[in-house]
C-alpha cells in the first residue's frame, strides 16, 4: 500500500530536542512491512506561514502521492477536520495514532476521534470510555521498538554507565534522580531539562546499551498523576530493544506485554527504585539475565512491524474501500475563508499576550495566551476548536 505518513519529524517540531520517535520508528517499520510510505511534516512551523497553508500543502501532497493510508500522529488543531474530511472523501483511509489520553483525551480524542476511519490509543483503561461516547473507531495498540536497531543485551561487566536515563526532565523525575545520587549511585541523564541536552536516536540506543540498568518514570508530562492513570511509554520497549535492563515506574497493564520479574523490573516509589537499583547492580547475573529474557520478548512480540500489521488489519476489517476521487479544492477554499485572522482576533491575541507576558515573561507568554485561548475553545466550543474556523488556530501559529 501506499502510506503517507503526517507527523513531525523532530520532537514538537523543534530540531533541538531530537528526531521524534514516531519519525525514527513509524516509518521504518511501514517501509518493513513492505509498503510505500512518503512523509509529510506538521509539526514544525517552519515551512508555511500559518495553518492554512499547511493544509493546503497537505492536500496538494495527498494529490500527488495518491495514498491508500493517511497514517497521522497529530498533536492537536494543526490538521483541519474539515482537511480531514476532504482527504477521507478522496479514497484515502485515514488513521490517527493518539497518545497520552490519560490526560488529552477530553480536550483532543473525545472531540475528533470520530473523524477518523481508526483512531489508535494505546490507553486501554479508556477503551470503554470511548465506546460510552460513541467513537466506534477506536482501536487498542502499544508502543513497541525498532526491529531495525534492535542490540543482544551487553553483560554487566561490558557496561559503561551503571544507571542511565534517557528522557525530559519533568514531574517526579529531577527527585528520584536526585534521591539515588544522594545514596551514592552514579545515574547518567539524557534529554532535555538535563545538561547532558537530547541525544539522537542511535546514541539513545548506545547508552541504553551499556547501562547496567536503565530507567523510566511513567507519568505524564503535566505532573505527577494518579498511579492508575500512568502511561506505558515507547521507552518501556525500547529499552529491552537496545540489550538493556528495564527499571520503571509501576503501570496499569503492563504485565499485559511482559512477565514483571523475569522480563523487566518496576518500582513505586524513592524508597523501592533505590533498593531495586542497589540489588541489581550487587547481582549483575540476575541483571543479565533480565536483559536477555526482555530482549528475547520484544524481538518476539514487540516491534513496530507487529504492530502495524494489526492496526493494518483492523483498518481492513473495519473499513469499506472507497474509490479514488479528485481533491475537493472548493470545500477546502470555504473552509480556509473561515481562518482568517480579522481585526477583532488580532486586538484579542494582542491583549492575551501582553496580560500572558507581564506574569510569565516575554519568552514563555505568547505560549501562555495560546494555552489559555485553547483551554478556553475546546471546554465552550469543543470540536469547533480543530476546524478551520477554531480560534486557536487562528491566533497563534507560530506558539501552536
Amino acid at each position: 500500500m501506499k502510506i503517507l505518513c503526517v507527523l513531525g519529524e523532530h520532537a514538537y517540531g523543534d530540531p533541538s530536542r531530537g528526531e521524534g520517535p514516531e519519525y525514527a520508528n513509524f516509518l521504518p517499520g511501514l517501509r518493513r512491512l513492505g509498503h510505500q510510505v512518503h512523509f509529510f511534516e506538521s509539526l514544525s512551523r517552519t515551512p508555511h506561514d500559518d495553518f492554512s497553508r499547511l493544509n493546503q500543502a497537505l492536500l496538494k501532497r495527498v494529490e500527488e502521492t495518491s495514498p491508500d493510508v493517511l497514517f497521522c500522529v497529530l498533536m492537536h488543531y494543526e490538521v483541519w477536520t474539515e482537511t480531514i474530511r476532504i482527504i477521507r472523501n478522496s479514497g484515502a483511509w485515514v488513521v490517527n495514532w493518539s497518545t497520552d489520553d490519560s490526560w488529552k483525551y477530553r480536550m483532543f480524542s473525545k472531540l475528533i476521534g470520530s473523524e477518523f476511519d481508526l483512531f489508535v490509543t494505546t490507553y486501554r483503561q479508556m477503551i470503554e470510555r470511548y465506546h460510552q461516547d460513541g467513537i466506534d473507531s477506536v482501536c487498542l495498540s502499544q508502543w513497541a521498538a525498532n526491529a531495525d536497531t534492535l542490540m543482544l543485551p551487553l553483560p554487566a561487566a561490558a557496561c559503561r554507565y551503571p544507571v542511565s536515563f534517557v528522557g525530559a526532565a519533568y514531574g517526579n523525575r529531577r527527585a528520584m534522580i536526585a534521591r539515588l545520587r544522594h545514596e551514592g549511585i552514579e545515574v547518567a541523564c539524557f534529554g532535555h531539562g538535563w545538561p547532558e541536552g537530547p541525544v539522537e536516536t542511535k546514541r539513545m540506543g548506545e547508552i541504553i546499551r551499556q547501562s547496567q540498568v536503565s530507567l523510566n518514570f511513567s507519568d505524564g508530562a503535566h505532573g505527577r498523576s494518579d498511579p492508575a492513570r500512568r502511561q506505558i511509554k515507547a521507552r518501556i520497549f525500547e529499552v529491552p530493544g537496545y540489550g538493556g535492563c528495564l527499571l520503571t515506574e509501576k503501570t496499569p497493564n503492563l504485565d499485559q506485554y511482559f512477565h514483571i520479574g523475569e522480563e523487566v523490573l518496576t518500582f513505586e516509589g524513592a524508597d523501592e527504585v533505590v533498593e531495586q537499583v542497589k540489588s541489581l547492580l550487587a547481582h549483575p547475573e540476575r541483571r543479565d539475565e533480565i536483559a536477555r529474557r526482555g530482549f528475547d520478548r520484544v524481538r518476539r512480540d514487540h516491534t513496530y512491524g507487529r504492530r502495524f500489521e494489526g492496526i493494518l488489519a483492523e483498518l481492513n476489517e473495519r473499513a469499506a474501500r472507497r474509490p479514488h476521487q479528485p481533491i475537493d479544492w472548493a470545500t477546502f477554499e470555504a473552509a480556509a475563508d473561515h481562518h482568517r485572522r480579522s481585526p477583532a482576533l488580532k486586538l484579542i491575541r494582542a491583549f492575551l499576550i501582553s496580560v500572558a507576558s507581564v506574569m510569565f515573561g516575554k519568552r514563555r507568554g505568547p505560549r501562555a495566551a495560546r494555552r489559555l485561548t485553547f483551554e478556553l475553545s475546546w471546554r465552550l466550543r469543543g470540536a469547533w476548536t480543530y476546524s478551520a474556523a477554531g480560534w486557536p488556530g487562528r491566533m497563534f501559529y507560530r506558539e501552536s
